[in-house]
């Protein structure tokens, strides 16, 4: 891998000089825009729509556009002057239980790697964040732009997450959140009982990518000149359950058929195949409560 930034933790007066990586990468297969006929890239030009001449790379500015349709021009100076005191920093500005961070937040994901005279420091920071359960909350600029972000551990090494500002987060405004909808205590305590049998650990291993492999598949046929043969089609998804009842029943029936042959794992002091005592009662009594809930509307 290599370094897209170098600044330092700044955590009170320690200073900690780091390396700065980007944890992730797409994995999507990468296409060219072509000529049918011949297969020649497609390009583009930089074309002003004034005088529709094309106009050179070292030419082209920022514009912010005004509601007037006027054009506001930023040069490289104007943003060298903005005041971004965290330019070569990540300022730890407090620690917090990680639970207390709603994930929405959270954009992207980077490794602190630290340079050689700051591995002590580095270290220290890590051993005691870990052990406080807590992440630290700072503040860094990263292309000319400034965000809030959490430091954490995985693996021995620190994960900074950028994340996005609270105003950039939109609100829930869903007309279904003002509407009365009826769920009977029946449906609820099906519905419990397909999570609790589908519950189990989470192993990102068991998960791939289906269709990147399938168009990969595609590509090398291609490649080998071989015929390329058009993959059965996926099963039509069933539009929304007539009977609920009915289809929560089928589906816990489903999961469980599904597990049949591995051992029962428990969960919550029960076998995954044991039917829930809830359950066993609901079916019993064949009553039809009908409590009436109300979506509740996001802060």
């Amino acid at each position: 891998m290599r370094s897209i930034w170098k600044g330092a933790i700044s955590f009170g007066l320690v200073t900690i000089p780091v390396k700065l990586y980007s944890a992730t990468e797409q994995k999507d297969v990468s296409f060219h825009q072509v000529h049918r006929e011949d297969g020649g890239r497609i390009r583009y030009k930089r074309v002003c729509t004034i005088d529709g001449e094309e106009v050179p790379y070292a030419d082209i500015a920022k514009g912010y556009e005004l509601a007037t349709g006027e054009m506001v021009i930023l040069t490289d100076e104007d943003f060298e002057d903005l005041p971004l005191s965290t330019s070569r920093r990540i300022d730890v500005l407090q620690f917090t239980p990680a639970e207390q961070i709603d994930p929405i937040y959270f954009a992207k994901s980077y490794y602190l790697e630290p340079d050689a005279q700051g591995a002590k420091p580095y270290v220290l920071l890590r051993d005691a964040l870990e052990r406080s359960g807590q992440v630290a909350v700072v503040k860094i600029a990263l292309r000319q732009r400034e965000s809030l972000a959490t430091l954490r551990v995985r693996d021995g090494i620190f994960v900074l997450e950028t994340m996005l500002w609270p105003d950039e987060i939109r609100q829930a405004e869903f007309a279904f959140l003002e509407e009365e909808i009826d769920v009977r205590a029946q449906e609820l305590k099906m519905a419990e009982s397909l999570i609790e049998t589908m519950a189990s650990d989470f192993d990102p291993g068991e998960y791939h990518d289906s269709y990147r492999e399938a168009l990969q598949q595609v590509i090398d046929a291609k490649v080998a000149g071989k015929e390329v043969v058009q993959p059965e089609g996926a099963p039509e998804e069933a539009g929304p359950a007539v009977d609920l009842m009915a289809a929560l029943r089928a589906s816990v029936n489903a999961a469980k058929r599904e597990r049949e042959g591995a051992p029962a794992r428990k969960r919550g002091g029960k076998a995954a195949d044991e039917k829930p005592a809830e359950e066993k009662a609901a079916e019993e009594k064949g009553t039809e409560e009908k409590p009436k809930r109300k979506s509740r509307k996001s802060a």
